[in-house]
């Protein structure tokens, strides 16, 4: 892996494609684009970018995925500070560029692609939703990134993003289906959206935790594992 500033920058770039392509999508809703749609736009972004970037930053594009990392041991803190940094910046600046693109008009009534609770869901279902979610992002990472029996150089962006797409689609309409604080963080700051902001905080970090956790815990003791 490259040092930690340049894996900076590729997270920055990473997030940045991630929000603006995935927030962008949100919006488009407005214009007639469906949840397959925004779940393929999220998972195929996703895909790439950590394909390009897996051999520089490890791919990491969320602060969940960093810090799930970070509490197993797999990077140091002062990495992992940077880098979630980076994707926090990648993520403002995507989310800002898309407000001055998008007709106002249409960036406001799609939030500016900020995550939301659907009626009916209080936002301790919204933590469940994003943190079991997220559960499976981080698994996903784990199994096919961080396991050196995983088939990092082949299919890991591939897996990953059919992860993201595969949330999204059922439970997108519910909280959007961020699974990543910055997916949030960027488009809130953009568009002012900050109800039940602690949902996607909690939610992503708690269920990155317990996948990092319980991946290492019953798949990789003993095992000298892949470094992001």
């Amino acid at each position: 892996m490259e040092g930690t500033g340049k894996a900076a920058v590729a997270e920055f770039i990473a997030t940045f494609a991630l929000i603006f392509i995935g927030a962008g999508a949100v919006i488009a809703v407005g214009l007639g684009l469906d949840l397959t749609g925004v779940a393929l736009a999220h998972g195929l972004v996703l895909a790439i970018m950590v394909s390009i970037t897996a051999h520089i930053s490890g791919g990491q594009i969320n602060p969940g995925v960093t810090i799930g990392l970070w509490v197993s041991g797999k990077i140091p803190s002062t990495r992992a500070v940077i880098l979630i940094v980076a994707q926090l910046l990648g993520a403002v600046a995507g989310a800002f560029l898309l407000k001055y693109l998008v007709p106002q008009a249409l960036f406001d009534s799609g939030g500016g692609g900020t995550p939301a609770l659907a009626e009916g869901i209080a936002a301790g279902k919204g933590i469940v939703i994003e943190a079991v979610t997220t559960f499976f992002l981080v698994f996903a990472v784990f199994g096919t990134a961080v396991d050196p029996r995983g088939p990092w150089s082949k299919t890991a962006g591939l897996t990953i993003g059919l992860v993201i797409a595969f949330d999204i689609m059922a439970f997108g309409p519910y909280t959007g289906a961020a699974m990543n604080p910055a997916r949030w963080f960027g488009p809130a700051l953009a568009s002012g959206s900050w109800d039940n902001w602690y949902v996607w905080i909690i939610g992503p970090i708690a269920g990155g935790i317990i996948a990092a956790v319980v991946y290492s815990s019953a798949f990789l003791r003993d095992r000298e594992l892949v470094t992001p």
